[in-house]
């Protein structure tokens, strides 16, 4: 049975961080293959066009044989939810061990996802931690315990683990700020997407 992550999110844009925990999971696990799947209408947040999203993220996994861009979102009518994610690659990927790769600030919203307690069985969760404001890994370990309780009221297998990933403070919303104040976003995007964001004049505007 082959071993396959979902790694979805809006990537608005995406970054090295993205890239890292991605890379920590292919080999943690391991894994044959990382699917990202940008959401097309996010369900508590407005994005970039999915166009541009999913341009930048091709650029960016391009030189990565194990990664995968999907876009089994592009004709989803209304919100994007994960359980339908899942779903629906399934059926693309028969024989397949499911995981799903998400930063443990949205690992503590997944009780109150969309249909959360039944998809919190269908796959095994791969936590990014972040270390913000001294947090420990004990601390996060115990988030993610307090997580695993609150779902086992209504599902009674769940699977998860942190990734070791790199402790970096990277967000999508800090590289929009930085363009939006005319700063460089060097180093922190691959160069494609670096170009991209500026042929495109994204994320002009109003700091956030």
């Amino acid at each position: 049975m082959q071993q396959i992550a979902i790694f979805g999110g809006t990537f608005d844009p995406v970054h090295w961080g993205h890239l890292l925990i991605a890379q920590t999971a292919l080999y943690q696990v391991p894994l044959k293959k990382v699917i990202w799947v940008p959401s097309l209408n996010p369900p508590h947040k407005q994005a970039t066009l999915f166009e541009h999203r999913v341009a930048m993220l091709q650029l960016a996994t391009r030189d990565n044989p194990a990664f995968t861009v999907s876009l089994v979102e592009t004709n989803r009518s209304g919100s994007s939810y994960a359980i339908n994610t899942l779903i629906d690659l399934s059926t693309f990927y028969s024989n397949t061990h499911w995981y799903w790769i998400v930063g443990l600030d949205t690992f503590q919203t997944l009780p109150r996802w969309y249909r959360g307690h039944e998809l919190a069985p269908m796959c095994d969760w791969l936590i990014a931690p972040r270390l913000l404001g001294g947090e420990t890994i004990a601390q996060s370990e115990l988030i993610c315990k307090e997580v695993e309780q609150q779902l086992r009221q209504q599902s009674p297998t769940i699977h998860w683990q942190l990734l070791n990933t790199p402790l970096l403070e990277l967000s999508s919303s800090l590289i929009r700020n930085l363009c939006r104040e005319g700063q460089s976003i060097d180093y922190l995007v691959p160069e494609g997407v670096r170009s991209y964001i500026m042929i495109h004049k994204l994320y002009s505007g109003k700091p956030e």
